[in-house]
């Protein structure tokens, strides 16, 4: 059973006034929908519109999903309050300052307890549970209350801060002790896994050893890394169609077939440092390194959480920059930076991958970053650059990209002027390396690797039965 914030499906509203479901993108439905088909599992989740009545659970293309409902009211506290307005900026380096509101903390609390009551009600017998994500700390706990029987897996999709952050939330204790509930608590890097051993040892006081941390009633809980992947296989079909291909070069048409194309594909969030790199290319432009006629900077933001302040003034900022640079530098015809401020489909992002010489991915911080595995899966002719911030998880693996920090415009500079002008064959070398990374660490395994370890894990769900049935 997975427990998501999201059913893994979106409900669409036809011109005739019916509705249907239809699968959401994303990689975390492309990992899981196989393995909860092959054993008969459901997947709970919120059905992303507010103050609905209460969906019944429904099979849609043989996945059987258990909506949760949220009132409008738990929207604004719960996801965009607690959730994205603490949770996220605190769990990101700070990039944004915290807001800590009781009212948002109580909505958290109260939404994490309907869906630990969904999952125990719905759980068979000695069931394997998968909590995903941030927004549902405090549901294993909440669930292993109610169902010591349950086998639980946890796992944390953005990155987990070092203790001097983590301290500052007022709640830290009551999130340590739900995502204790768990009996593994999967992370994207081990450095991650680390500060929570570390957090749970001086906040908590539980016995630890590496990646195991001892409860009071003898169960151990192992926290450690599971960097997750895409479907790489997929991407690179995609790649290979005719379609995208045809796409890829009707782009590089429109933009006036320049020598080389730089590509940035994000969500609109001030932790993926689209404003640093946007600046960083177009000082390049101002200062006779780069020429409009040359390169132009393509740049996707998807729009995110657009009700929230800081979001909204992070767009004016952006739109304001690549304005200036575009009236500065720019020519009839030939804009110093393309920029779209809209979702793509996958079709259109593959191609878009093709169609870059230069890919960049710079955020300040970020748990792993797919878009770079993304841009590699693509690249199956071994062709491309990866310009890679090392503060993104992504670092770890794809250490052939050209690494920069993105707090440093003139490394950055330096490091997109590198990438531009290196040759073909240094570039492909850097791309097999990338490739191999990958092709061999896809989204299949990273499912696979979660719930073996799951699995393997000593069975201390039959002695904790007994001890509450004996009560």
């Amino acid at each position: 059973m997975i427990v998501a914030n999201r059913l893994p499906v979106d409900r669409v509203r036809h011109p005739d006034g019916s509705e249907s479901w239809r699968t959401s993108p994303g990689g975390l439905v492309t990992a899981l929908e196989p393995v909860l088909r092959a054993n008969d599992g459901a997947w709970i989740g919120w059905p992303g519109s507010a103050d609905d009545e209460d969906f019944e659970p429904f099979v849609e293309d043989g996945l059987s999903l258990v909506p949760v409902s949220m009132s409008s009211q738990e929207v604004e506290e719960f996801y965009e309050g607690f959730s994205n307005g603490t949770l996220w900026p605190l769990y990101h380096d700070v990039i944004a300052k915290p807001e800590f509101h009781r009212e948002w903390w109580e909505s958290y609390v109260r939404v994490n307890r309907r869906f630990a009551d969904k999952a125990a009600e719905v759980a068979s017998e000695g069931a394997t549970v998968w909590v995903q994500d941030y927004q549902l700390q405090l549901v294993p706990q909440m669930l292993r209350e109610q169902r010591p029987d349950l086998r639980i897996g946890f796992y944390l999709h953005i990155p987990f801060p070092p203790a001097e952050l983590f301290s500052q939330l007022p709640w830290r204790r009551q999130l340590l002790e739900g995502l204790l509930g768990a009996d593994l608590i999967g992370f994207q890097l081990p450095g991650a896994a680390a500060n929570f051993v570390r957090l749970v040892r001086s906040r908590v006081g539980h016995k630890t050893h590496r990646d195991t941390i001892y409860l009071p009633d003898g169960r151990p809980v192992k926290a450690t890394a599971f960097p997750i992947s895409i479907d790489t296989a997929g991407f690179e079909e995609l790649a290979r169609s005719e379609g995208v291909a045809r796409r890829a070069a009707e782009i590089r048409e429109a933009l006036g077939n320049p020598r080389k194309i730089f590509l940035g594909v994000d969500r609109l969030d001030y932790t993926k440092g689209i404003y640093s790199r946007l600046r960083a290319f177009g000082e390049l432009v101002r200062d006779g390194k780069l020429d409009v006629e040359d390169a132009v900077f393509v740049q996707v933001a998807t729009p995110s959480r657009e009700r929230v302040e800081q979001y909204r003034i992070l767009r004016d900022e952006i739109e304001r920059l690549v304005g200036r640079i575009n009236g500065d530098h720019g020519r009839i015809g030939r804009p110093a930076i393309s920029y779209m401020h809209s979702s793509q489909p996958r079709e259109e992002m593959a191609a878009l991958y093709r169609a870059a010489d230069v890919m960049v991915v710079t955020p300040f911080r970020d748990g792993m970053n797919l878009v770079a595995k993304e841009y590699v899966a693509c690249r199956f002719d071994n062709g491309g650059a990866l310009v890679l911030s090392e503060f993104a998880g992504a670092a770890q693996e794809l250490r052939q990209a050209w690494l920069v920090n993105p707090y440093d415009i003139d490394g950055m500079k330096a490091s997109l002027l590198e990438a531009f002008a290196a040759d073909d064959k240094e570039k492909s070398r850097r791309m097999r390396a990338m490739r191999r990374t990958v092709v061999a660490n896809d989204v299949s395994k990273w499912a696979a690797d979660f719930l073996s370890a799951l699995d393997a894990l000593p069975d201390h769900h039959d002695k904790s039965v007994r001890r509450s049935h004996a009560r």
